[in-house]
């Protein structure tokens, strides 16, 4: 148990330095991703260092939350990446100690970090939207920083185009200004040229004055009740000196919060709970309201005499009482006159019934963000356990550490969960979805892998070894790999030359009457292809044959001999006789014609290399022959 308690220290320590420098890594990276969206929006206001401290402060606050999940799956990828990359996890499982057991101290970890994100969404991160998007809105709202170009008309000044040819940057002075003054209408408007201006704000930044010398004012001057005279009267000035006041405000003000209030992001559990029932009685009395009104509306009961009830009772239980018939009765100009009456009521009712559709649709929108908001408070904690039993596992798979691997795998599994959440987030806030199906698309299918994964990693599955996929990728290809036999250092047994000598000679025999009797030159007949199978062992036998001379010859330092076993091919014994190891799956492929012609040429092209490989072994086996003569001859001699 104190051997247990130690690694899970030792695990933990790693876990938490990793976790530490990934935060930091996901927090910025997700600030930057989110300042991205408002960066065209808030370039050139002239804000102030404190202003912009305080909102990327709300920013990394907000961002939290999102950050812990992929800070888990990055750090816990890396920490197991390196423990199976250093064979630390090798032994740690030959001491007897599962995987399971390995986690159990990061488990309790992550779930802490899973507690302190709930928390953080709960109580810190809605203060922090609220006061964010007050931020927000108060940047996009403030008059941008006047920058006057040279050259080019400036519009940043309200209902006020600039133009200005040079500029002093020392005395502030403009040169050759041209100003077109935008009013409520086109005719009104006033264009105003001047030699030099300066442009100054005021104490309170409410207003600016500008100052022009040595100009001329033209102005429109046409008013409404000229409005259809072909002529214009319009007011030409002359100055030396004009002074103008342009009211623009440049100062930074607050906006109030109390749009911002009804944003369910910016409300705790509590809150939202207790806004929801207030919301859902509210629209419940409206949706009540408008059911009566069209009830009385659409479907009105009329209130006749006894007399007048019966008789109408009575006419319309006789079978000769027919609706079209008192229509028929009528004058043309009463027809007239009741289908206008109709269309005009259908057309009320239709416009009122839209207009009420809208009242109802955005309480229902408002009910929907304020379910969303409380279960994203709960996603995004579970989300950090989901995280780390899909990292963890796989590092202890993949058994590489450092930043390469581990982070192509999380941006993988980050984008992955990103389209699934964000994707289900919209279809759920618009309706389209249910809320649970849409909040529940991304752990539902990620809960089911971290189990496959985590399952996979505890029993040592093969399911996540590159090799045998490699390998099987070469087969369907028809691959292979090549011989790589270099001299050894240390040679325990030499090799029996006469006995590998007389293997090669009666391997050639074989390879003649082999070649001769199959006659792999030609196409393989189609039926014992694909419906009468027989094994063909003769291949086989003469390549278990090759690599015991191959495996015995290794041990030669002949340098002659050495570079003829690596012109050896390695022979595929089965790939030349049928397409599949089933014989059903044979049928089958036969049977979908283009399926069957494939492999029919797949095999045929194999049967037409394994000929080429069997001349390169025979010509082979013919040159190791005569250097093994030799080496023998020397041998006699020496004796």
């Amino acid at each position: 148990m104190f051997r247990i308690k130690k690694l899970d220290i030792f695990i933990i320590k790693q876990f938490g330095m990793l976790f530490a420098g990934t935060f930091v890594i996901s927090l910025f990276v997700l600030m930057m991703q989110f300042l991205w969206q408002y960066v065209d929006e808030l370039i050139g206001k002239g804000l102030t260092l404190d202003v912009l401290g305080e909102f990327f402060w709300y920013m990394s606050l907000m961002m939290v939350p999102e950050a812990l999940p992929l800070a888990v799956l990055l750090s816990s990828l890396i920490t197991f990446g390196n423990l199976g990359e250093s064979s630390e996890l090798t032994a740690i499982k030959a001491a007897g100690i599962s995987l399971i057991k390995a986690f159990r101290g990061v488990m309790v970890f992550t779930l802490f970090i899973a507690l302190v994100s709930f928390y953080f969404q709960d109580s810190i991160g809605p203060n922090a939207k609220k006061h964010f998007n007050q931020l927000l809105i108060s940047m996009k709202q403030k008059s941008p920083e006047l920058e006057i170009p040279e050259g080019v008309f400036y519009n940043g000044i309200p209902e006020t185009n600039l133009y200005v040819e040079k500029r002093d940057l020392e005395t502030g002075r403009l040169y050759n200004i041209m100003i077109y003054r935008m009013t409520d209408s086109y005719e009104d408007q006033a264009i105003i040229l001047a030699d030099s201006g300066l442009l100054q704000s005021t104490a309170e930044k409410k207003h600016l004055i500008l100052n022009l010398w040595n100009g001329e004012w033209f102005e429109n001057m046409r008013s409404q009740e000229l409005g259809s005279s072909a002529s214009v009267p319009y007011r030409r000035e002359s100055f030396v000196h004009k002074k103008l006041v342009i009211d623009f405000d440049a100062d930074f003000n607050l906006t109030d919060m109390a749009g911002i209030s009804d944003d369910a992001r910016t409300k705790s559990i509590a809150k939202i709970r207790h806004d929801k029932d207030s919301i859902v009685q509210v629209y419940d009395s409206i949706g009540n309201a408008y059911y009566k009104d069209a009830r009385q509306t659409l479907y009105p009961v009329l209130k006749l005499k006894r007399k007048e009830m019966e008789k109408a009772m009575t006419l319309a239980s006789t079978k000769d009482f027919d609706l079209d018939s008192l229509y028929s009765k009528m004058r043309p100009e009463e027809r007239r006159q009741t289908i206008d009456r109709a269309l005009m009521n259908t057309q009320q009712a239709v416009s009122d019934l839209d207009f009420k559709s809208m009242i109802t649709s955005d309480g229902d929108k408002l009910i929907r963000m304020h379910d969303i908001a409380e279960i994203n408070k709960y996603l995004l904690s579970l989300t950090c356990l989901i995280f780390f039993f899909i990292g963890a596992p796989l590092g202890a798979i993949i058994r590489k550490g450092g930043l390469g691997v581990p982070i192509i795998i999380s941006v993988l599994v980050f984008i992955i969960y990103y389209i699934l959440n964000n994707t289900g987030y919209r279809m759920a806030r618009q309706g389209d979805w249910a809320i649970w199906f849409g909040r529940g698309l991304s752990p539902a299918i990620l809960i089911p892998t971290a189990i496959f994964i985590t399952y996979k990693a505890n029993n040592d599955s093969g399911v996540f070894n590159i090799d045998l996929y490699r390998n099987l990728a070469m087969r369907i290809l028809g691959l292979r790999i090549k011989r790589n036999i270099s001299s050894k250092e240390v040679i325990i047994n030499m090799p029996k030359y006469a006995d590998d000598a007389n293997v090669l000679r009666k391997m050639n025999t074989d390879i003649v009457a082999y070649v001769k009797k199959s006659n792999l030159k030609s196409p393989p007949n189609f039926i014992r292809t694909f419906f009468k199978y027989q094994p063909d062992h003769e291949i086989e036998r003469l390549s278990n044959d090759l690599e015991t001379v191959v495996e015995d010859l290794a041990n030669t330092r002949n340098k002659v001999i050495l570079s003829e076993l690596n012109q050896y091919p390695v022979l595929v014994t089965k790939a030349h006789t049928r397409p599949f190891e089933y014989k059903w799956l044979n049928i089958t492929s036969a049977i979908i014609l283009p399926v069957g012609l494939f492999f029919y040429f797949r095999m045929w092209g194999f049967r037409l290399r394994l000929y080429r490989d069997l001349k390169t072994i025979k010509q082979t086996n013919e040159n190791i022959i005569a250097e093994s003569d030799k080496i023998i001859v020397k041998q006699q001699q020496k004796q």
